[in-house]
């Protein structure tokens, strides 16, 4: 089988992963000369502590355990099972988080609700004040910017793959085959459109106009190395509003008792933050879903995120040194892990896992190369 991949983001890129490790041929086309979206825009996290019950959580874990294979294999993934502390300060945040304990599936997230003492131990960068700590065993980290390139470079290894950079796919030709932008017509037997945040122009020729995904901006940063290890990444109270995991009795108390802060209740914020490769702190993040998007990034949810940080670590935030904005698709349905969809003969368009792609990407490759029976 040959199959086209059109996109090199994180999703494109594993569905180019299946395919090769299933014995098939591979064409990836990328508008770039290297994926520059929400890919490499993210946290790196592999997060399933917040995940919802069911089908979403089913995929984060089989995802997590993709990650953690793939990462034996290619080490510049930088894989590493970190885990996640989310540190609590109130007793209502403690009383979401004995709620999470007590979930079902709260053993196989890893939950388990920690004193301070017991935290530090975990991670001793965090001096702050707090009272007590949820902790996330199975929550992981790959570093984003250079996980794609990474995979491919273990692609290019063998002989069954190809990687054309600085190609727009314009059109679907015939079953199966597509027209890039140099006139070139790629034919397979299967083509895979992971084009990420890009819903326009071929997306909704094929898809038509009312394609249930919606974009979302965010505003993140990076730190200079913070010099001591951040052993875990963090995560603070506002991710339960957030995430459906920590939704309930507990949570309807916290946001009525405890308003979020209103910088963060206008940019709809939470903190995470995890230490890259270098020692620098990958810091976010906001949400906006309201088009037209602004052009430009404010400084106020930069100003509170080093705020929360600081009063984390005890200690004041090291130099931010990169400060951006990415885009990324998500299902107008929520609830939906992502949206796939046969729009031709032969063409599959897969799009819209929000925040969970970096998370879900391998078992919804996966997903995908089962069904059609790759």
């Amino acid at each position: 089988m040959r199959v086209i991949v059109v996109g090199a983001g994180v999703v494109g890129t594993m569905h180019a992963w299946h395919a090769v490790s299933r014995g098939h041929e591979v064409v990836q086309i990328e508008r770039e000369s290297e994926a520059r979206g929400a890919s490499l825009r993210n946290f790196g996290q592999i997060w399933v502590s917040g995940r919802a019950g069911g089908e979403e959580l089913e995929t984060a874990l089989r995802a997590r355990e993709l990650w953690e294979a793939i990462g034996e294999r290619v080490p510049g993934l930088g894989f590493r099972a970190c885990g996640s502390l989310t540190p609590l300060r109130t007793a209502r945040e403690v009383a979401v988080a004995e709620a999470a304990v007590a979930r079902p599936d709260a053993a196989a997230r890893g939950y388990r609700l920690l004193t301070a003492d017991e935290a530090r131990v975990r991670n001793p960068a965090l001096r702050g004040a707090f009272t007590a700590a949820l902790w996330c065993e199975r929550d992981a980290a790959v570093e984003p910017r250079t996980a794609q390139l990474a995979l491919k470079e273990q692609l290019l290894v063998g002989e069954r793959y190809t990687y054309l950079g600085g190609r727009e796919v314009r059109e679907v030709v015939g079953t199966a085959s597509v027209r890039d932008d140099q006139g070139d017509v790629h034919t397979g037997d299967a083509v895979i459109l992971a084009t990420g945040a890009w819903l326009g122009g071929l997306v909704r020729e094929l898809a038509g106009p009312e394609l249930p995904v919606r974009r979302v901006r965010l505003q993140m940063m990076q730190t200079d190395p913070l010099g001591e290890p951040l052993t875990t990444s963090v995560a603070d109270a506002d991710s339960f509003r957030y995430y459906p995991a920590y939704r309930g009795e507990a949570l309807d108390a916290l946001n009525a008792g405890q308003p979020q802060d209103p910088v963060a209740a206008e940019h709809r914020m939470q903190l995470l933050m995890v230490q890259r490769s270098d020692g620098g702190l990958t810091i976010g993040d906001t949400h906006e879903y309201e088009h037209p998007f602004a052009f430009d990034t404010v400084e106020e949810p930069y100003e509170h995120l080093a705020r929360v940080v600081e009063a984390f670590l005890g200690r004041p935030l090291p130099r931010v040194r990169h400060r951006w904005a990415g885009v990324y698709a998500q299902c107008t349905d929520t609830s939906r892990v992502v949206h796939r969809q046969q729009v031709r003969d032969g063409v599959w368009l897969v799009t819209g896992p929000g925040g969970r792609g970096m998370t879900c990407s391998p078992a919804i490759a996966e997903t995908t190369a089962d069904r059609l029976g790759w």
